[in-house]
């Protein structure tokens, strides 16, 4: 059975923000004829690997709620230049949205069971997608959805 992973996506306040950083990284891997894969390095690796294998996504907290997620393709140990040991989250390039669910902020990352994580969006505008950032992150700070 697939599990997933819930990740603060830092410094990104908007899905728009995080596509565009993705297409930027996408040109790049590009022209340096490397696959086209999205890759996210954290300090520490999943002890549940076998099942986010299967499977798993990584949901996206911006702003104050999941919304988005990412398939997982792999997980690979990686040494950083300083010699630390890491985990790189192998992701498909492709990002998709999902319905708004509020979440605190916290360190590193959690697992999400699959019947806990938020719905795909169809582009129908749940969850106040066609809101500006702001205002729906406000919305969402007052519990709207």
């Amino acid at each position: 059975m697939a599990i997933h992973i819930v990740k603060l996506c830092v410094g990104v306040s908007s899905v728009d923000e995080l596509e565009a950083h993705r297409d930027r990284e996408m040109a790049a891997r590009r022209a340096a004829g490397e696959p086209e894969v999205a890759m996210h390095v954290t300090r520490m690796s999943p002890a549940r690997k076998d099942e986010v294998e299967a499977g798993g996504s990584l949901y996206w907290v911006m702003s104050g709620a999941i919304q988005c997620r990412s398939e997982i393709i792999a997980l690979e140990p990686v040494t950083g230049a300083d010699g630390i040991k890491r985990c790189a989250i192998i992701m498909s390039p492709q990002i998709i949205r999902t319905a708004a669910a509020p979440r605190r902020p916290f360190q590193g990352w959690r697992y999400l069971k699959p019947e806990d994580a938020p719905r795909d969006l169809t582009g129908g505008g749940d969850g106040g997608d066609d809101m500006p950032g702001e205002l729906r992150a406000k919305l969402l700070e007052l519990g709207a959805w």
